[in-house]
């Protein structure tokens, strides 16, 4: 360890609060990288993980919360691969053995060895059972899991690593990509919801329905490029079902999950559609034929993305084709920022810097 210290946010005891401490800052080996954190987003994810009983969750306390991260190499180990000192680069969140097949091609988030690595390392990622970017510096496993942002702000790189990357990969889920004529419906305009508005609209023809039980959500949306934002009332299946022509959605990205979301989806989507489920709202859905489910549905279960996903938005980004919608926090003031999420009352994405 070096004799610098670091602050970070970390959890120290099951079901939280976080708290503001002062750590030595770590010295990287092997291939290892230290970055200088210039930003850290804040996502209902981190709740959960705060909240979690025990058994819950494979992680072991204490750990530095934040798993949307970017910053400048700050050191570099021995053996370290990829951006070199002073490189701006956001983090690629879920790491994974970086051996196996899925890890081979990027998709970490896939990797084979999850579970085993769950049990030994006790952690997903950064932030998550490992320590994270909620904290003046942060130690990456490997170069591997950096991807370079040039000269894109902070503020916007951070939360492009899981509101984007998550938000990105549920809409390459698609098995067909939404032509011309056709409706996409999203449920929830929250951190990713609207990120996936912007990223249906820069990747695909489609029309775009949207769906917040918040006002301010709504013209978030609109000012996404949203064809359509309502909020959830009893005939909103119906009226969705008129702007697609009355066919239906051929795809309905669901941010909440929750038993009423997943109602309203079933409820729109056309036959041989694709539901998509990203939130996880603790809603359920039975499926049986025959059942409520239209018929040739096709349902899947995203989860993050994978680096050449993470690339491509970051391209995107940095072309103006996404802008992530952010509330600013020092680090000083993360705890209140962590409340603000609880008490949904953060307009697109929170995220912190340090001061």
């Amino acid at each position: 360890m070096s004799t610098a210290s670091t602050r970070a946010v970390r959890l120290t005891r099951r079901g939280g609060p976080p708290v503001l401490t002062e750590l030595p800052r770590p010295a990287p080996t092997g291939e290892e990288v230290l970055l200088r954190v210039e930003a850290a987003g804040l996502c209902r994810s981190d709740l959960h993980v705060v909240d979690a009983a025990p058994g819950g969750l494979p992680y072991r306390v204490p750990f530095t919360l934040g798993h949307e991260i970017a910053g400048r190499v700050l050191e570099r180990g021995p053996s370290a691969v990829g951006p070199a000192v002073g490189e701006r680069v956001v983090v690629y969140g879920p790491w994974g053995c970086g051996h196996c097949a899925n890890c081979g091609a990027g998709a970490e988030n896939y990797c084979d060895r999850r579970p085993e690595l769950d049990r030994e390392l006790a952690g997903t990622g950064a932030g998550l059972g490992r320590d994270g970017g909620m904290a003046d510096t942060v130690l990456v496993p490997s170069g591997r899991l950096l991807v370079p942002v040039g000269d894109l702000d902070a503020l916007q790189a951070a939360p492009l690593t899981d509101a984007g990357l998550t938000a990105y990969h549920a809409v390459t889920a698609l098995g067909r990509p939404p032509a011309d004529g056709t409706s996409v419906v999203v449920l929830g305009v929250g951190g990713l919801g609207h990120l996936a508005v912007q990223i249906l609209r820069a990747t695909t023809s489609a029309q775009v329905l949207a769906v917040d039980v918040r006002e301010e959500a709504l013209a978030l949306a609109g000012a996404c490029g949203a064809h359509f934002a309502t909020l959830p009332r009893p005939d909103t299946a119906q009226v969705l079902r008129a702007r697609t022509g009355g066919t239906g959605a051929v795809a309905v990205l669901d941010f909440v999950g929750s038993r009423s979301s997943l109602g309203l989806a079933v409820a729109v989507l056309r036959a041989g559609g694709e539901l998509v489920v990203v939130g996880s709202g603790g809603g359920e859905l039975t499926v049986r034929k025959p059942g409520a489910l239209p018929p040739g549905t096709r349902i899947s279960l995203p989860f993050w993305g994978t680096v050449p996903e993470l690339e491509r938005v970051v391209a995107l980004a940095r072309a103006g084709a996404l802008r992530v919608e952010v509330e600013r926090y020092g680090l000083s003031s993360a705890l209140e920022a962590f409340e603000r999420l609880r008490a949904g009352a953060v307009r697109g994405r929170a995220v912190v810097v340090p001061d």
